[in-house]
């Protein structure tokens, strides 16, 4: 698929504005910004530029964070910008839109991956653990399943796992044959060592997000004795490589108030951390502890404080539970994302262990247009209450009717967990959420947003 010449220049005059910045990063990000505006389609991210805009001028925490940038290593920022930016976020994003029309179905920004099942801890209530630690993608898999991404305008590349660096060795090669890509890892961080900040600094395409589950007690309790301190040295490594990493934290109703409080927010940013994923606390399979799940009132405390946080704090945080108004709604089934497990099933989402479609079997694009993704694409949004986005976990009829319907089969193979198993126990989860969520959507809606954003 060819792009237009416009796009090409585009991408040109995009590249040497961030080469411009480098020079003296405080006096050249206004100009930058100021040349990003002027050469950028109308229509890519305004919202996002705006408020990018607003932070230079008012160099706020914003701009505090876009510094920090610029404190990496240079090469690791430039291969940065070049992937993230323009590749994922930009330049191929005409030919992903072209294969959305042509297709009609939907095509994700980026693809989550399980490299492997297998995993070094043990942590209570992980949902990976679900499939057992036997299995494994091959790399030949693994580069198909991205050229087959590239092919359609995808240069973002997740790995979830099991813990993905148990495949250290295949990671880093893939960063090098696809050294156009961005590569995300979550991981538990306990395998980060000296050999691989210098594999890092070498491909310099690969960013580590770090699972974290509040302070040392909070978080050994569910990850072991002594992670804690393992996960604060992998950070102490990375910094002093100046190397990108983020944290990955999910709240439940046992650490919320550790992991949103300001000190857990200050232990992150001075550790070195660049963005922090939050992630809500997820009932998937037979044995998930239901009493983790938060309540309506630690859940909109939780909307709450890190929405403050991040107006004041220098580090990028995204909600994935209560941050849907700005992704308008779920993004799951290929709309932004997928996952593909260890097995190869194509799976709409992490949570969502159903599909009738394995990467063995089928292309990337077959897999996109199997039933249960194209009823995701047919259904979407679930709600229309951004705070109710989940069609599992706000929405669980919508989840039972669709495996239903398309006859799509549980992926978990240590103990399969029936549909109506499933949305059965996540019904009083919605029902109490829902007059909460109601009463701060509309708040929202009737201050236009003053009061949270």
């Amino acid at each position: 698929m060819s792009r237009s010449m416009k796009e090409i220049m585009q991408e040109f005059a995009i590249s040497q504005a961030l080469n411009f910045a480098e020079g003296n990063p405080e006096e050249n990000i206004p100009k930058l910004m100021a040349l990003v505006d002027k050469l950028a389609p109308a229509d890519w991210q305004p919202e996002a530029r705006a408020a990018i805009r607003g932070a230079i001028e008012e160099k706020s925490n914003w701009y505090q964070l876009m510094l920090k940038i610029y404190e990496l290593d240079p090469g690791v920022r430039k291969t940065f910008f070049q992937n993230f930016i323009l590749n994922a976020s930009l330049k191929w994003s005409g030919i992903r839109a072209n294969v959305i029309k042509e297709n009609n179905c939907n095509v994700p920004w980026a693809i989550l991956l399980d490299p492997t099942s297998a995993c070094n801890l043990r942590c209570t209530g992980c949902w990976a653990a679900e499939y057992g630690h036997q299995l494994n993608l091959s790399l030949s898999t693994i580069d198909s399943i991205i050229c087959q991404g590239k092919e359609m305008g995808i240069h973002m590349y997740i790995y979830t796992g099991g813990e993905p660096m148990v495949r250290k060795k295949d990671l880093i090669n893939l960063c090098e044959i696809h050294s156009d890509c961005v590569f995300l890892a979550f991981t538990n961080g306990t395998l980060i060592d000296e050999a691989f900040c210098q594999d890092m600094l070498r491909v310099k395409n690969f960013v580590p997000a770090i699972s974290l589950e509040g302070f040392e007690n909070a978080n050994d309790s569910r990850r072991g004795e002594g992670i804690y301190k393992k996960v604060m040295d992998a950070m102490a490594l990375l910094k002093s490589h100046k190397l990108p990493f983020g944290i990955s934290t999910c709240y439940t109703s046992r650490n919320w108030e550790d992991v949103t409080s300001e000190e857990y927010f200050d232990l992150m940013i001075d550790n070195g951390a660049l963005f922090t994923w939050f992630f809500h606390y997820m009932p998937v399979g037979n044995g998930a502890a239901m009493e983790l799940l938060p309540t309506p009132e630690q859940r909109e405390e939780i909307y709450h404080r890190i929405r403050a946080f991040r107006q004041t704090k220098p580090l990028f945080t995204m909600d994935f539970q209560n941050d849907a108004e700005y992704v308008g709604g779920c993004i799951a089934g290929g709309r932004n994302y997928l996952h593909i497990n260890a097995k190869g099933d194509v799976e709409p989402c992490v949570f969502i262990h159903y599909s009738n479609a394995n990467i063995h079997d089928c292309t990337l694009l077959e897999a996109l247009k199997s039933p249960l993704f194209m009823a995701y694409h047919d259904n979407q949004p679930f709600n229309d209450n951004m705070l109710r986005p989940c069609p599992m976990l706000e929405n669980p009829e919508r989840i039972r009717q669709m495996v239903e319907m398309t006859g799509a089969v549980n992926t978990d193979y240590q103990d399969p967990e029936s549909v109506e198993h499933l949305s059965e126990k996540c019904k009083s989860y919605a029902e109490n959420w829902k007059p909460t969520a109601e009463k701060i959507w509309n708040g929202c809606k009737n201050c236009g947003g003053a009061c949270s954003k």
